[in-house]
C-alpha cells in the first residue's frame, strides 16, 4: 500500500528531549548538543526514530536541523558570537548528511533542511517592522546553509507575515526554496490576530515561496482557520500538529508536558487531511514524539 504522503517529518524535538530524556536545553536550543558526542547521541536516536517510521510506511524522510534558535539574538543569550553560530549551523546540515547517507539503503527519497526560528517567541507576535529588516537579520543563518547546501530552508513557527516574509526574501537571495510554517493560536489565527488565510495570500503575493505549512497548534485549532477557505489552502503542504489542546500561554506555565489524547490527534487530523489537497509532509510540533507521529501515518 503506497504511503498517504511523501515526507515524514519528526515532532516536539525540544520537548522529546527535556521531558522523556531529561536532556538540559538552556534558552530551548537544541543546536549546542552538536558540540560533544553524547548531545549527538541524543540527536541521532532522536532523528532515527523518525527514520524507522519512514521506512516502515515507505515514505521519504524529511530532516530538519536542530537550528531553530542558532540566530544572532538566541545565539548572544548563550554566549555564542556569529562565528559559533555559523559553524553550528553547518554542522548541524552536515550531520543531517550523514543520517541520510546510513538511511539511504532503506529509504529513497529525503529532504535536509536548514531549520530558521523566530527571532523571538515562537508563541508570540513577532516585532519585525518590515520584511527588510527580517531578512537582513535572518541573512547570515540563511547563509550558513547556503554554504553547506540544503535542499530547503524551512522558517518554523513563524508569528508575523512580515517576518516570515523576511526569512523567504533572504533564501531568493541565496538562491534557497523557502518553505514558511505559520504558528496559529486556539481560535486558527497567528498570535498577532492575522487569519492564517490572509497571512499566506499577503506573503505568497510578495515572495513566492516555494510552499507553506502550519505547525504547534492541535488540528482542532487550526480547523477553525479553514472557515475562511480559499484557494490560499492548496499551497499547504505540510502540517507540525501539537497534540495538546492547551494554549500556548498555558504550555509556556506548565512544568510537566502535556502529551494530548493520541486517538484525538489522529481523529481530528483526518478531518483536517481532506481539506488539504497539497499535503505532502506530516509530523507533530511540541509535546509530540515518535509515538504521535507514527500513528498519524498508521505505522
Amino acid at each position: 500500500m503506497p504511503a498517504p504522503w511523501r515526507y515524514v517529518s519528526d515532532g516536539g524535538l525540544e520537548t522529546d528531549l527535556i521531558f522523556h530524556h531529561g536532556v538540559d536545553l538552556p534558552e530551548f536550543a537544541a543546536y549546542p548538543l552538536l558540540r560533544s558526542a553524547e548531545g549527538r547521541a541524543h540527536l541521532r536516536s532522536y532523528y532515527e526514530g523518525y527514520a524507522a517510521i519512514a521506512h516502515r510506511a515507505g515514505a521519504g524522510l524529511r530532516l530538519e536541523s536542530p537550528t531553530w534558535r542558532a540566530n544572532p539574538d538566541w545565539g548572544t543569550a548563550l554566549g555564542h558570537d556569529a562565528a559559533t553560530l555559523d559553524t553550528a549551523n553547518q554542522e548541524a546540515i552536515a550531520f543531517l548528511r550523514g543520517i541520510e547517507h546510513d538511511w539511504s539503503d532503506r529509504i529513497d527519497d529525503f529532504a535536509v533542511v536548514g531549520m530558521v526560528g523566530p527571532r523571538g517567541d515562537g508563541y508570540a507576535a513577532g516585532s519585525a517592522s518590515t520584511a527588510e529588516e527580517a531578512a537582513d537579520y535572518h541573512e547570515a543563518q540563511v547563509a550558513s546553509f547556503a554554504a553547506v547546501g540544503v535542499d530547503e530552508v524551512e522558517a518554523l513557527t513563524m508569528t508575523d507575515a512580515r517576518e516570515a516574509e523576511g526569512v523567504a526574501l533572504a533564501a531568493a537571495s541565496l538562491g534557497l526554496p523557502a518553505v514558511l510554517s505559520f504558528t496559529v493560536e486556539t481560535d486558527g489565527r497567528l498570535p498577532d490576530g492575522t487569519q492564517l488565510g490572509e497571512a499566506v495570500t499577503t506573503v505568497d503575493a510578495d515572495t513566492s515561496p516555494a510552499y507553506f505549512m502550519v505547525n504547534c497548534a492541535h488540528p482542532q485549532h487550526v480547523a477553525k482557520a479553514f472557515d475562511a477557505a480559499g484557494p490560499w489552502m492548496e499551497r499547504i503542504r505540510g502540517m507540525r500538529s501539537n497534540a495538546s489542546l492547551l494554549t500556548h500561554a498555558e504550555l509556556d506555565e506548565a512544568e510537566t508536558l502535556d502529551e494530548g489524547d493520541l486517538e484525538l490527534l489522529v481523529t481530528s487530523h483526518r478531518s483536517l487531511e481532506e481539506q488539504l489537497p497539497a499535503l505532502e509532509i506530516v509530523g507533530g510540533c511540541c509535546g509530540t514524539d515518535a509515538r504521535h507521529v507514527a500513528a498519524l501515518w498508521g505505522v
